[in-house]
């Protein structure tokens, strides 16, 4: 990644505080946490695909998130796990970036990076596991089911964001 700008840190930090708030307020927070997760500001995960500077703005929304759960534990393995998981997803997929599926519903880099993503829930489960002494693979499993619906209803509204807003700037 070439030298920020100042604008690239404003648009890193006002993706990071978007992220914070569609997490943390209610009634949002109800379902952005625990085993059952479904967040809304997991949609920010594809703005990586069009700046890499987006990968730091998700990854500390999601330290900043997480922080409001289980605490720091939350922030390790959270931001960690973002951090990683978007930044090999990019790699994997974005070859296929602006190819559709469907007949052009989806962009095929954000419907494999969506699945792909879900997989990672693993993290989640494990630490859940772990604090909360809660099942590991059905825990995984609604997790995985709930980040991969609000991915796929992610990638269709940032896909169309990106028709009137330029991302890669």
């Amino acid at each position: 990644m070439k030298n920020l700008t100042v604008r690239d840190y404003v648009q890193i930090a006002l993706v990071a505080a978007l992220y914070v708030v569609l997490t943390i307020t209610p009634p949002l927070n109800a379902i952005s946490y625990g085993a059952y997760q479904f967040r809304v500001s997991e949609m920010f995960n594809f703005l990586a695909f069009y700046h890499p500077k987006y990968i730091i703005a998700v990854t500390l929304g999601c330290m900043i998130a997480n922080f409001y759960s289980f605490g720091m534990i939350d922030v390790l393995v959270g931001g960690g796990s973002t951090l990683v998981f978007v930044s090999l997803g990019v790699l994997l997929f974005k070859k296929f970036h602006n190819q559709t599926l469907f007949n052009g519903l989806f962009d095929k880099a954000f419907f494999y990076f969506s699945f792909f993503f879900a997989a990672s829930m693993f993290t989640v489960a494990l630490e859940l596991k772990v604090i909360a002494q809660v099942p590991f693979f059905l825990t995984w499993f609604t997790s995985g089911v709930g980040e991969l619906v609000s991915l796929l209803i992610g990638s269709l509204i940032i896909k169309s964001l990106s028709k009137r807003i330029d991302f890669t700037k």
